[in-house]
């Protein structure tokens, strides 16, 4: 059965997941956004579901994808690295996909 992930994405998460030993030993170094196309695209990894699906940034189903770490508890790091994104790449509009997040109350507890 074909999978729904591309190699690039399944060679994320086994590049992430290398290393470790215990689920949550890699979170000091997990990477949850992996920016694509100037920041109009991410690949999502997930901790909660072991999916990384690629989804625009603008997308409801972005939003819904962060929501579900938020949830789990990711809401602090995940912020910090959409923060670094925006420092990093200032053209790619991740400070307007920190915006969306804020505006959909993703990151409110």
């Amino acid at each position: 059965m074909a999978s729904n992930t591309s190699k690039t994405a399944r060679a994320s998460v086994r590049a992430g997941a290398g290393a470790q030993g215990g689920a949550l030993s890699v979170l000091g170094e997990f990477k949850y956004l992996i920016p694509l196309n100037k920041g109009k695209h991410a690949y999502v990894r997930n901790l909660t579901n072991g999916k990384t699906p690629h989804l625009r940034t603008d997308s409801e189903a972005f939003i819904e994808e962060i929501r579900v770490l938020v949830g789990a508890g990711h809401a602090a790091k995940i912020r910090a690295e959409i923060n670094a994104l925006a420092a990093a790449y200032p053209s790619d509009g991740w400070d307007a996909t920190e915006k969306r997040l804020v505006d959909a109350g993703v990151f409110e507890a």
